[in-house]
């Protein structure tokens, strides 16, 4: 099937790629759209995915720098397991979330976009939410701004 082209998908590719682990840098900017951080931990935090599946595709992040969980410390990996439940409730508050996808591609075999720095997925779903676009076409449609997702989903966190 010959893939469509897709504003997002360009994006993606003439982005430079920074030095370093980007799950490592973003935590030193200041929390805001441009980071798209939503929620820190003590030893976590929840993030907006740049390039979301849905609107409110979050990931939970250790700040520790580790390509699995089995090499995180058991507070790190609690506290990612607190934060995933939290987003979960965050989500279905702002979105009315009825459903949720929620995993972690540990390895480039599992298709780990940032191999080396675990971090699980939690994508919101909703019945019928695949259509023509995304069966056929291969593409997102997204109802809202990246910035404004950050901010309905930083002020759920605060509530």
């Amino acid at each position: 099937m010959k893939r469509l082209w897709s504003p997002w998908r360009m994006t993606y590719i003439e982005n430079s790629k920074e030095d370093g682990c980007i799950f490592c840098n973003l935590p030193a900017k200041k929390d805001g759209p441009e980071n798209l951080i939503v929620q820190r931990g003590k030893l976590a935090y929840v993030i907006l995915n740049r390039y979301p599946y849905t609107s409110g595709h979050v990931m939970v992040v250790p700040f520790m720098h580790k390509p699995n969980l089995e090499e995180l410390d058991a507070a790190t990996r609690a506290e990612m397991i607190e934060l995933t439940s939290r987003a979960t409730t965050v989500l279905s508050a702002v979105y009315k979330t009825i459903a949720f996808n929620i995993g972690a591609n540990i390895g480039e075999a599992a298709g780990a976009g940032v191999k080396e720095h675990v971090h699980i997925h939690i994508v919101p779903r909703w019945v019928g939410d695949t259509n023509f676009m995304s069966s056929l076409g291969e593409t997102r449609v997204l109802p809202e701004l990246l910035e404004d997702t950050w901010k309905r989903l930083s002020e759920g966190f605060q509530n």
